[in-house]
């Protein structure tokens, strides 16, 4: 079963500055390489949803073949996806459009910062996707677990 955790874990273990903080209010906790965000979430939704960046031309398919899979909620409706996590959808599939959405931004930034993550990834080997070697993140005036608990 996807939660919370098992999202900010994956998030955590993608390559390059991730970082996690809530920009926006208490409650939108936000995922973002290189200060580029490819994840929102309301820590207090039930069930779980997450707005994705998506390429354009799979917008449209996704949302028309998974119900759970909507127009993103106060973003850029051509480029983002809001999904509810409701167990409608297959995992493998929630995993593969979090990491669509981190490629998305990945691929548009600088050649630089490309090539840092490149150079990360070669140095490290595989490890699994769910288990964080080093965890990045901002630390929060309250910690994640904290809301995470108080979501309960």
């Amino acid at each position: 079963m996807i939660t919370l955790e098992t999202i900010r874990n994956y998030c955590l273990t993608k390559k390059g500055p991730i970082t996690e903080e809530f920009p926006f209010d208490d409650e939108t906790l936000v995922f973002k390489v290189f200060g580029k965000m490819f994840l929102l979430t309301n820590v207090n939704n039930l069930p779980l949803t997450m707005n994705l960046k998506c390429n354009p031309e799979r917008v449209i398919e996704l949302r028309e073949r998974y119900a759970a899979i909507r127009p993103g909620y106060h973003m850029n409706k051509k480029f983002w996806n809001t999904v509810e996590v409701d167990g409608s959808l297959p995992e493998a599939l929630v995993y593969e459009l979090i990491d669509h959405s981190y490629n998305e931004v990945i691929q548009k930034l600088p050649r630089h910062m490309r090539e840092k993550i490149s150079e990360s990834r070669s140095r490290e080997g595989q490890h699994h996707p769910l288990i964080p070697k080093r965890p990045r993140y901002t630390k929060p005036d309250i910690s994640i677990k904290q809301r995470i608990k108080r979501r309960k």
